[in-house]
């Protein structure tokens, strides 16, 4: 049999996979009049709640059972669900649809969606308007539990699942049913679902734009995760080359495997230091399995979402201190709470009802304008510092002021704290985390008030090019290959390097192997990035000559655009790549 015509799309999370093929067409929401009897109002009303119950208990289990599994933006993706679950006024207007209009209960669900897209779509800001996204998954999951017969199965092994988009808390169940692949007509390289997908090594393409016309259930396919291309049908030779795919992953994961205990040095001999990123104890040990150089970004802001009251001094010092004790030796950093808008509110810390979350109150002005709450943490961090090496990451900072009103609490609560008998290091190193264009921009400023930095390209690309990359209408302009941010990253680890201060990036790009050289030959000496991607990153650096990428950063700096910028990977990147 000849093989089916192929289907293109984006490569968002590597791998090959064979199976067959699960179309799922989009569920949407009732959009008719039709009206249910008046003594069925209550009844209806009363379904509608339980079916907003279990979806809040289906995601506080789903948040317990990732917890520590999973990068932390998925987290905030869940909690951020969580929340609309939990929004009063939503649960009100549908109740009031339902005894007002005698609706039933998903077509209240269907006017309300359209009202609330509506609102969202006359909104100026991309951050705002593209959160319909997340209400159309959560009104997805009500429509699921109200019609279980329209519920879509939990997958079959050997499926590869085609839809118009998957949410991270689906896509997350998708591998434990041996579904081997995903294939999305939306979504973007830099979605949530597409981080958590290379975290779970489940191959997914995205921006297939006909595969649900051109595919049918039942259909074999093969999908390439580092390619986007599809083969529907595929012939001898396709399955052939197919096998020869699959068995050359298998080699690179046996090899990426041995280089446990491997230096990450370059070819001519350069050391570069490869940190984790850790959200949880169980993360812990991933350092010493990886031979990671320590912790370089602990995020607090975990504890502060585990209970209905805030963690107390003695709770945070404890669990700084447990982390600190398993680096044995190595430096644990600890990110003060980054508590964004969509999780602050569940912490009972953030202003209500902000016209631009994304702008507003979160990272280190949460802290500053809630003194006694980041009093609190500092004095946990700072016990914890008498058991070994701690370093403390200031998030979301945008000037001089923050930081040097952070080094006067610290110094004050160190007199306190020794007064009162602790034992505090002398040595808490102070870092700022570069998210905000005006850090990036005038860190000279700051520079002589802190011992490191740490650039979280995620947030700095997203300020600096206006482009939320879960916004499928602008997921074009999220490009972390934007001359605007090289020149950037240069100036930052110029700046670094003659302060002779560290400098990490921390954010997606410095997980992704295919761009370790352009990193490299930009400065970056430390990496700090998720477990699931050191391997491949110091194989990457293993295979990479140093002084000859130093040489080409000038032609790097100079590229006018992505293509250009790509051409210049292209040509130093490993033949192995």
């Amino acid at each position: 049999m000849a093989g089916g015509h192929r289907l293109a799309g984006m490569g968002a999370s590597r791998g090959a996979a064979l199976g067959r093929a699960r179309v799922r067409q989009p569920l949407l929401p009732e959009t008719g009049r039709e009206r249910i009897a008046a003594s069925r109002v209550e009844d209806e009303i009363t379904r509608l709640h339980v079916a907003v119950d279990s979806a809040r208990q289906e995601m506080a289990l789903l948040r317990q059972r990732l917890h520590g599994a999973m990068p932390a933006e998925v987290g905030e993706f869940l909690d951020l669900h969580t929340l609309l679950l939990d929004d009063p006024e939503l649960l009100a207007a549908l109740d009031e649809l339902i005894r007002s209009q005698r609706y039933s209960a998903s077509c209240a669900l269907g006017v309300q969606r359209q009202r609330l897209a509506a609102l969202f779509e006359q909104m100026e800001d991309d951050y705002l308007r593209s959160r319909i996204d997340d209400l159309d998954h959560v009104i997805g999951r009500l429509l699921q539990l109200l019609n279980p017969q329209q519920r879509p199965s939990a997958g079959v092994a050997g499926e590869i699942l085609i839809c118009e988009s998957i949410a991270p808390a689906e896509l997350v169940q998708l591998p434990a049913s041996g579904v081997v692949g995903v294939v999305t007509t939306g979504g973007s390289l830099l979605s949530h679902s597409a981080i958590l997908a290379r975290s779970l090594h489940l191959p997914l393409v995205v921006g297939a734009h006909q595969a649900l016309q051109k595919l049918h259930s039942g259909q074999l396919l093969i999908i390439d995760g580092d390619s986007g291309q599809i083969t529907p049908d595929p012939d001898a030779e396709q399955l052939r080359q197919y096998r020869l795919r699959v068995r050359e992953l298998a080699r690179e994961r046996r090899e990426l495997q041995r280089l446990r205990s491997k230096p990450s040095r370059t070819l001519d001999g350069c050391d570069i230091r490869l940190l984790l990123n850790a959200e949880s104890s169980e993360d812990f040990t991933q350092v010493h399995r990886l031979g990671a150089a320590g912790l370089g970004l602990y995020r607090t802001e975990f504890l502060f979402l585990q209970g209905s009251s805030l963690p107390d001094e003695q709770t945070q010092f404890e669990h700084y201190r447990n982390a600190v004790l398993a680096m044995a030796g190595r430096p644990a950093t600890f990110r003060s709470m980054d508590l964004g808008a969509d999780k602050a509110d569940r912490a009972g810390l953030a202003p209500t009802h902000e016209e631009n979350p994304a702008l507003g109150v979160r990272g280190i002005r949460l802290s500053l304008a809630n003194p006694q709450v980041f009093d609190t943490q500092l004095r946990a961090i700072l016990r914890a510092s008498g058991y070994g090496p701690v370093r403390l990451l200031l998030p979301m900072v945008s000037g001089r002021e923050e930081v040097l009103a952070v080094r006067r609490r610290l110094r004050l609560i160190q007199r306190q704290l020794r007064d009162s008998g602790h034992a505090v290091s002398e040595q808490v190193a102070l870092g700022a985390m570069i998210e905000v264009p005006s850090a990036a921009l005038a860190v000279h400023g700051f520079i002589d008030l802190i011992d490191f930095l740490s650039v979280g390209t995620n947030d700095l690309v997203q300020y600096l090019l206006a482009a939320d990359r879960n916004n499928p209408n602008v997921s074009a302009y999220y490009n972390p290959l934007h001359p605007a941010l090289l020149q950037l990253l240069a100036q930052l680890l110029d700046t670094g390097a003659q302060a002779q201060i560290p400098v990490s990036v921390c954010g997606e790009i410095a997980g992704d192997a295919r761009l370790t050289p352009l990193l490299l030959a930009l400065g970056l000496r430390e990496f700090s990035l998720h477990p699931n991607t050191l391997l491949e990153v110091r194989q990457s650096i293993r295979q990479c000559d140093l002084d000859k990428l130093t040489a080409a950063r000038p032609a790097l700096l100079r590229a006018r655009d992505r293509r250009g910028i790509e051409r210049w990977l292209r040509a130093h990147t490993p033949a192995s790549h």
